[in-house]
């Protein structure tokens, strides 16, 4: 337990490098090549978080400047993802999720019951969220590790189905994405897509950035659009004009070094597909595979970013507004591909996921707040109840978690 938590504390800029190098020298890469693949990953992941966290820099402060400007007052705490992350690993069977999920892939790939081989080690802790939570409802280690290994093997199957899209969406081939928090939500994004399309006038209206380009001219390049976003909310949030400007300059900036950051990644990820493809249809002739990773590489995309930047001011509005929400809040990966990149689908999907979302996760504040309290979970000053936008966009977990729940009021 102490090993994998000292190499999982490594971060996943150190401890994806040495996935890749080992799974390279695996499938017959010399070591310079193999190690060259890993570094050019990790130098990407590196990359996309440091613009990620860029981000979050100067939108967190804007969203928090709204929510006492509107006099927004809400009971819970969203304390982002590492509530989530603590609830997982503050419990004692994360050695043996670990060991059942890649137990698993293995017997899934061998089977032909998925196409994935997940390398995204570092988000195990998703499948282990599902765990925690059912070992804490029924006091069953043996139940939690089931759980988790049920959670693997939907996501899997997800991760198969959505691949596909995400290959041809965001220009990723071989590349799928096991995520929880977002490919759980893909067949109800898509879904929600098809519905769009049996509904007159809304079935007409394509709004993505080839067509915001052709309107609208300069104003549709990404940089420009993350200018006029970051501009606008941070007149929302009521700054002063140089800061205003600021916070515009560094979402234009956003848009315009993040999908360079996802080719970098993919310039290492490249060689290690095409090795894997050819290493398997030696060994196993007809055998296809998909790279799992995490989902950050898809928010490389304009649109994505685009829909989650008019998301935060929508989702704050939402948590105010909708009765029984008690949680202050980007998953806006899957409303973007299911609708190909449709901007105004995108936002009526988002809205939707958004409403779930804030339900879920102040569904399961109290489960939360306890599990944190039981680890070394820091809560902010104040605080009495905590929960994250995170934890309720884990919408298997959260199913299994609430079947557990069933059974467990049924005998």
């Amino acid at each position: 337990m102490s090993v994998l938590q000292y190499i999982l504390d490594l971060g996943s800029s150190v401890v994806m490098p040495l996935i890749i190098t080992i799974l390279g020298l695996v499938l017959g890469q010399k070591f310079s090549k193999a190690f060259r693949s890993g570094m050019t990953i990790g130098i990407g992941f590196i990359g996309i978080n440091l613009v990620i966290g860029l981000m979050g820099d100067f939108v967190s402060p804007a969203a928090q400047a709204m929510t006492q400007r509107f006099g927004m007052n809400l009971s819970v705490i969203d304390v982002g993802w590492p509530v989530s992350a603590s609830i997982a690993f503050g419990t004692q069977i994360v050695p043996f999720v670990f060991l059942v999920c890649f137990v698993l892939n293995i017997i899934m790939l061998a089977t032909n019951t998925t196409k994935t081989l997940n390398i995204d080690i570092w988000n195990y802790w998703h499948f282990i969220l599902t765990g925690a939570l059912v070992q804490f409802l029924t006091g069953s280690m043996i139940a939690g590790v089931i759980a988790s290994g049920i959670t693997f093997i939907i996501i899997m199957k997800l991760a198969d189905y959505s691949a596909p899209r995400v290959q041809e969406y965001f220009g990723l081939p071989g590349v799928s994405l096991p995520h929880t928090e977002t490919v759980s939500w893909a067949p109800i994004c898509i879904l929600m897509d098809k519905v769009y399309d049996k509904i007159p006038g809304i079935n007409k209206i394509h709004f993505d950035g080839e067509t915001i380009q052709k309107r609208f001219g300069i104003i549709g390049e990404p940089m420009v659009l993350g200018l006029i976003l970051g501009a606008g909310l941070g007149a929302l949030a009521g700054y002063e004009p140089n800061k205003i400007v600021t916070l515009g300059v560094n979402m234009a900036a956003v848009m315009f070094i993040l999908p360079r950051m996802v080719r970098i990644l993919m310039e290492g990820l490249m060689p290690l597909s095409e090795d894997a493809k050819k290493f398997l249809a030696k060994k196993f002739p007809g055998k296809e595979v998909n790279i799992g990773m995490d989902a950050a590489i898809a928010t490389g995309s304009p649109m994505v970013i685009s829909a989650a930047l008019i998301m935060i001011p929508v989702t704050l509005l939402l948590a105010v507004i909708l009765p029984g929400n008690r949680v202050l809040p980007f998953f806006m990966i899957w409303p973007v591909v299911a609708s190909k990149g449709n901007l105004f689908r995108s936002l009526i999907t988002g809205t939707l996921m958004m409403i779930a979302i804030l339900y879920i996760a102040t569904n399961l504040a109290g489960t939360a707040t306890l599990i944190a309290q039981s680890t070394d979970f820091t809560f902010p000053a104040g605080a009495k109840a905590i929960s994250s936008l995170d934890t309720g966009a884990h919408l298997v977990p959260y199913i299994i978690y609430k079947i557990a729940e069933f059974f467990q009021m049924l005998f």
